[in-house]
């Protein structure tokens, strides 16, 4: 007959920050995939807006299409593209963080859990 083994509150206590990282990376690069895509399509837009020799171009708002000025339209995506850059790089340092608590615990809880083993063992 198989011996469970109860884990010791420590390591309970491990698993669930454990748990709670994993779900946090998991949020973060969600969030970093939306940034980069807006990042990617402000990009695409501004290419286009160089490739047009008209002054006025048309933007979304909300349902509707607005006509404004190129040059308005055109900082107004280079200061999307800048803040999705900065927003990704506080993103990927972030995401490095949580890599490393993950590990941190991950490598916390192997030792626990071998220790355990072992003294079982005896």
């Amino acid at each position: 007959m198989a011996q469970q083994i109860q884990l010791p509150p420590e390591a309970q206590q491990i698993l669930i920050q454990l748990q709670t990282f994993q779900q946090q990376l998991q949020s973060v690069l969600l969030q970093k995939e939306t940034v980069m895509m807006q990042k990617i399509e402000a990009e695409k837009a501004l290419e286009e807006i160089e490739k047009t020799e008209e002054n006025y171009v048309y933007k979304m708002v909300g349902n509707i299409l607005v006509k404004e000025e190129k040059e308005s339209v055109r900082e107004e995506l280079k200061k999307v593209v800048e803040e999705s850059e900065l927003r990704i790089k506080t993103l990927e340092k972030l995401e490095k963080k949580l890599e490393e608590k993950i590990k941190e615990r991950e490598e916390k809880l192997r030792s626990i859990l071998s220790s355990l083993q072992h003294g079982g063992a005896n």
